[in-house]
């Protein structure tokens, strides 16, 4: 081994140290190249039109597959998780208003990177300049290609990342930038025979394993699409408001997901106490109050009104 392995080598712990300290769960580095076997995938998929309305998927497609051309002089990727599965869940009878536990607490884009940005900054004070750029679902990055990449987990067949030690419910960022590190190699496939997530989609939105189609997802329907929902989706939704964690919640290797330690994502105090009826009945004002910094605040309380509507009539 040459002094510039150990050099990438002692570069590539002490990343990982420093995340670790700062509360990432995982973190995994891989070099920054181009997705040649997504690329075909990718492609294929856009071709079917499984975005939806979601035209930004088919933007800058040759940066999406080369994170080369997003930071001039890349070298590596690095990729980390952050826990988001809570302690205090809201209920999820057969009656009740359903929201993805994503949503529960403070937008994730802004405490991901928060924390990815005073990792860079240790990572500067103990390395020196680094040339990079913080990704969390801004730009057009294959998250969960990277960090599967990284040796983090492999894509499931629901198309989420999957973790052996903590399941899929994460949140995912990048720093693409042009230290040079000694990369983890990908971790297999655990998945095996298991269709639990494909059987139990109601909207038949994994059309086969590994294959989902997004426009068909309970999660597009209730964020990305901002018209009427189709009436051919109408008693599929199982009450899922904002999003859905079917797929995830029916998963075995959720099994081992444990509650997070980051307080931005906890519950938030009011939207704990919210009933059906203070969902149908939401004002501009109490929406503003209780989601003023949540994910939720991207469908507007037009959005959410317009949920709540179409699974009450279901």
């Amino acid at each position: 081994m040459t002094t510039d392995d150990f050099v990438r080598q002692a570069r590539s712990r002490l990343i990982k140290a420093k995340a670790s300290e700062l509360g990432f769960d995982f973190c995994g580095l891989s070099t920054a190249d181009f997705l040649e076997e997504e690329a075909p995938r990718l492609e294929h998929w856009l071709d079917r039109h499984r975005h939806g309305q979601m035209h930004y998927m088919a933007n800058h497609f040759d940066k999406r597959l080369d994170p080369r051309k997003l930071v001039d002089g890349a070298k590596s990727v690095i990729s980390v998780l952050l826990n988001y599965y809570p302690e205090q869940r809201l209920p999820e009878g057969k009656n009740d208003l359903k929201l993805s536990k994503y949503a529960y607490g403070t937008d994730y884009h802004f405490v991901l990177k928060d924390k990815m940005k005073e990792l860079v900054a240790q990572l500067q004070e103990e390395i020196g300049e680094i040339n990079g750029r913080i990704f969390v679902d801004s730009a057009p990055v294959m998250d969960k290609v990277w960090a599967a990449k990284s040796g983090l987990g492999w894509v499931g067949k629901h198309s989420n990342l999957l973790n052996r030690r903590m399941g899929s419910f994460f949140f995912i960022g990048e720093i693409i930038c042009d230290l040079d590190v000694w990369p983890d190699g990908p971790v297999k496939d655990y998945c095996g025979t298991c269709t639990r997530c494909v059987d139990a989609c109601p909207t038949d939105a994994i059309v086969e394993p590994y294959v989902v189609d997004g426009s068909r997802c309970i999660s597009y329907f209730t964020i990305e699409l901002k018209e009427a929902i189709p009436n051919e989706v109408k008693g599929k939704f199982e009450n899922w408001i904002f999003g859905c964690d079917i797929c995830q919640d029916v998963c075995p290797w959720n099994r081992f997901a444990q509650p997070h330690q980051t307080p931005e994502f906890n519950l938030h105090p009011e939207l704990a106490e919210f009933t059906n009826r203070d969902w149908e009945e939401i004002t501009q004002e109490v929406f503003e109050e209780v989601f003023r910094r949540s994910a939720v605040k991207r469908t507007k309380l037009e959005g959410i009104q317009r949920n709540v509507g179409f699974v009450r009539e279901e």
